[in-house]
């Protein structure tokens, strides 16, 4: 008996070696274009067979409840750098961003700064008297808006920057607060300067406009995609003024946009509920990027047969309970010319829903409500994917990889106490099926070992950076807010951290303890896959250090606090502008 079934299925499949011929089956692929998707047509005998177990899942992905995000454009802020008499700027709001001391007055309640002065004297007095009566101090976090004649501007906001600013990630919380004043009085056109910029450097002028650059684009974006209603920003353009002028500064702006978009996009695809976001759909958004900078980047995705003839059966064996198949992502970069002195690989954790398999997520804290965020390692790494193909930095070969699946119960799941083989050989004994993450990347990071990322010379960057939302344990270590490092290389640790130090993300290195691998000992296998609970984070790591070549550099990144902000229940596109930067 033979089945014929239709389907629209993901673009790139067609791409993907999918064809398996035997003796009593053959697939027959026709590509047919409906809408702006590819169609294609097979026939199958007989449907017990594996292959149409498979395809059978392809077919049943199709959206739960069927919700599609809309297709909402992200606004576009143009940006310009300019040399003007605050005075003089003609504008729907001028933002000042005045630190503590710049809001020092003197016996006369008179400004002491030179352009607060300046404001003030053009107002007739009404500034320096409206910011008393709001008893606006210059504190971090602090912000007025005042709508007062005698200016170019409509209106004058006055931005706290606390007692002193110099961080990247001030001056892009000022970015922030420009961009949600500018929403609130529906400003379309905004200037923003500093009350103090006298003494600082070409290269801090440089940092401190592109971290405003970027605060802009992020305080700006909202995701409303998945809401039936929403307003659409009004703000079109921004000037930055008092920090010089010209291709240096514009090259700056244009490299903050460009991080700044990717980053919404690692939001966005954390932000998406686990019933659009499936495996396949993660997948096609990397084949998306692929296409969008085909010049730099091309894409091989992997099936799960594909992934079997690789013998990663720890991979498989995390996806093997879900309806939804895996896809096994890689993307690579290489640039328009010129030699490649290093080939790196980032490694993204992309578990697009974790139910926690058997050891099911229960009790209050198990998060099992936002477990679309255990992704969240494959959307730093896909959007820093995007950034690259925008920015196409010389020199540097980069494969970006994410074993995509769900964790989730069914009949065909893993249970504890089963024995996973992954690509290298080595065996593992599942006593916990919510420790999942790692299984994933154990077979992800052979697979990047394997695409030959090196130094080319003795002192070019280095090679396999992972990151993911592995453990609460580091949560509980470092906080909401801040990422734990683990690294053997201090080498490498030392590039990653003067990248975070321009990003204005948060890093803590912490300690790759060997004597805690005893607790990851098996008396069946070559090892468990977790250990107890205290030093949870760092048995993790050592986990994954198992299936690293010893040849080549490493770092695990483990994200799980700053990937999501709890209070406004939003992804935040964390490790997307440190990764690009290093």
């Amino acid at each position: 008996m033979v089945a014929t079934i239709v389907a629209s299925l993901p673009s790139f499949l067609l791409a993907s070696s999918v064809a398996h011929s035997s003796s009593t089956s053959s697939l027959i692929f026709n590509k047919l274009r409906s809408s702006s998707r590819l169609r294609f047509s097979f026939a199958v005998a007989p449907l017990c067979s594996r292959r149409a177990k498979f395809m059978a899942h392809t077919l049943a992905s199709a959206n739960l409840g069927l919700t599609q995000p809309a297709n909402v454009e992200n606004p576009k802020i143009a940006f310009a750098a300019k040399e003007i008499d605050v005075g003089e700027w003609k504008g729907d709001m001028l933002a000042v961003g005045v630190t503590e001391k710049d809001m020092t007055k003197d016996e006369n309640s008179k400004f002491q700064n030179s352009i607060l002065k300046k404001l003030d004297r053009l107002l007739g007095g009404l500034l320096a008297e409206v910011s008393s009566e709001e008893d606006f101090t210059g504190k971090s976090g602090q912000s007025t808006v005042l709508r007062l004649p005698g200016l170019g501007s409509k209106r004058v906001g006055l931005m706290g920057l606390g007692q002193s600013a110099s961080s990247p990630s001030a001056f892009r919380g000022l970015g922030e607060a420009v961009a949600a004043a500018a929403k609130t009085a529906q400003a379309n056109s905004v200037a923003v300067v500093l009350a103090s910029s006298e003494g600082l450097s070409n290269e801090s002028k440089l940092g401190i406009a592109s971290a405003i650059a970027s605060g802009a684009v992020l305080g700006i974006h909202e995701d409303n995609r998945y809401k039936s209603e929403s307003k659409k920003p009004q703000l079109k353009s921004l000037d930055i003024l008092g920090l010089g002028t010209g291709p240096e500064l514009e090259k700056k702006l244009k490299y903050a946009e460009d991080v700044s978009s990717a980053i919404v996009f690692g939001r966005e695809l954390v932000n998406s509920p686990a019933n659009v976001l499936t495996p396949a759909a993660l997948a096609e958004e990397a084949s998306k990027i692929a296409s969008s900078y085909s010049d730099v980047i091309s894409a091989n995705i992997l099936t799960a047969e594909q992934c079997k003839e690789l013998k990663m059966g720890s991979y498989l064996g995390v996806a093997a309970a879900s309806d939804n198949p895996p896809y096994f992502i890689h993307l690579c970069y290489k640039p328009l010319s010129g030699p490649i002195k290093a080939k790196l690989a980032l490694v993204g954790k992309g578990l697009t829903f974790d139910s926690g398999g058997y050891n099911i997520k229960t009790g209050p804290g198990c998060s099992i409500d936002v477990m679309k965020i255990d992704m969240g390692g494959s959307a730093a790494v896909l959007g820093s994917a995007k950034a690259l193909g925008q920015i196409k930095p010389p020199g540097v070969e980069v494969h970006f990889i994410v074993a995509s699946c769900e964790n989730m119960i069914s009949g065909t799941g893993m249970r504890p106490g089963d024995i996973l083989t992954a690509s290298n050989g080595k065996t593992i004994e599942v006593n916990n099926t919510d420790a999942e993450g790692r299984l994933t990347l154990a077979d992800a990071l052979v697979y990047a070992c394997n695409q030959g990322v090196e130094k080319v010379k003795p002192n070019d960057a280095h090679p396999i950076v992972d990151l993911a939302t592995l453990t609460g344990a580091c949560i509980v270590a470092l906080g909401p807010s801040i990422a734990g490092v683990f690294t053997p290389s201090d080498e490498l640790a030392k590039e990653v951290f003067e990248a975070s130090e321009i990003s204005g993300e948060k890093f803590w290195r912490m300690p790759l303890e060997e004597s805690y691998w005893e607790s990851m000992k098996s008396g069946v296998a070559d090892m468990v896959n977790t250990g107890g609970r205290p030093g949870g984070a760092i048995t993790a790591a050592l986990f994954l250090k198992q299936f690293v070549d010893e040849k080549v550099q490493w770092m695990h990144i483990d994200l799980a606090g700053p990937v999501w902000n709890e209070k406004k229940r939003i992804a935040t596109g964390f490790g997307v502008s440190t990764l690009v930067e290093w």
